[in-house]
């Protein structure tokens, strides 16, 4: 049996919640968010890292009391990298957040190590998926390989400011259109999550905006994003899930083509379209999508 065989997560929303900050970490698992990111990286100075790794085990059973899965996202340089990974490995971590990804051999160095330790601490092996992040311009143009290179991966994602400022442009949607796109057609391609937005609005009070970007990300194939502050969770979780009148769509294109193929027909037309497989594969996966949510809303 394969250790690293994987049904993909849902994770339409991660709230990222610095490690150190107790308050934070609290409130955490009232968000509603898919996954919870413990970060032991950019929101915790250096000088805390270490009290920050040590205070992830405690955290992850707070933030996990509502189901949600449970991530790290840790250190890029590979001694903080490290300690980071011995430390948090743990039967309550499901996924690790791994930044500054550069190449595939990166990924299977950082797995062997994940391996070792989840044998030494008597874990299935397999158990912690990887996120990964892509964020300079090296990595970008391996990007396929990368995506690909183990069985742990499950999501991946651009790192829209470092990218930026690697390649010496601006975050601007329309500067990281084609890198965002690029990333998330290798993710699909490696049977893995693409994570992000295609677009970005400067105040998220600006609720209605928001969530057309999230909306419009979600037509390009994205499957969920992060975000640091709640109020934001609710706009992912509406925006990359389907709405009610889009499941009633799929359940008339899914039992008006079972209705055809039992009249030996291959193409109908549902609602003034024209039905054939590829839209009818579509549908189906929309509808066991929102069966996902539906069943993960009951579990909370």
């Amino acid at each position: 049996m394969d250790p690293y065989k994987k049904d993909l997560p849902l994770w339409r929303s991660l709230l990222f919640v610095p490690a150190n900050v107790r308050a934070y970490v609290e409130k955490a698992h009232t968000r509603g968010a898919d996954g919870i990111i413990l970060d032991l990286e950019d929101s915790v100075p250096l000088a805390e890292k270490a009290n920050a790794r040590g205070m992830v085990a405690e955290a992850a059973k707070l933030v996990s009391r509502n189901g949600a899965d449970v991530l790290v996202r840790v250190n890029a340089p590979l001694e903080l990298c490290v300690r980071d990974l011995e430390t948090v490995v743990s039967p309550e971590i499901c996924a690790l957040l791994l930044p500054k990804i550069d190449s595939a051999s990166h990924v299977r160095l950082l797995a062997e190590l994940v391996d070792r330790i989840e044998s030494q601490k008597g874990m299935p092996i397999g158990h912690t998926k990887f996120s990964i992040l892509v964020e300079t311009a090296s990595a970008f143009a391996r990007v396929e390989e990368i995506a690909m290179a183990h069985p742990r991966i499950v999501a991946v994602g651009l790192g829209s400011e470092d990218f930026a400022l690697d390649t010496g442009g601006l975050p601007d949607p329309d500067v990281l259109l084609y890198p965002k796109q690029r990333v998330a057609i290798a993710a699909r391609a490696a049977g893995v999550l693409p994570m992000g937005i295609i677009g970005t609005v400067a105040d998220f009070n600006d609720e209605e905006g928001y969530r057309q970007v999230v909306r419009n990300s979600r037509r390009f194939g994205f499957a969920g994003a992060s975000c640091i502050h709640p109020k934001v969770v609710s706009m992912l979780n509406d925006g990359f899930g389907p709405t009610a009148e889009e499941v009633a769509a799929a359940k008339r294109v899914v039992e008006g083509f079972e209705t055809a193929k039992a009249q030996g027909r291959a193409s109908i037309t549902v609602d003034g379209k024209m039905i054939d497989y590829p839209i009818v594969d579509r549908a189906e996966r929309l509808l066991a999508l929102a069966a996902r949510i539906e069943a993960k809303v009951k579990r909370a």
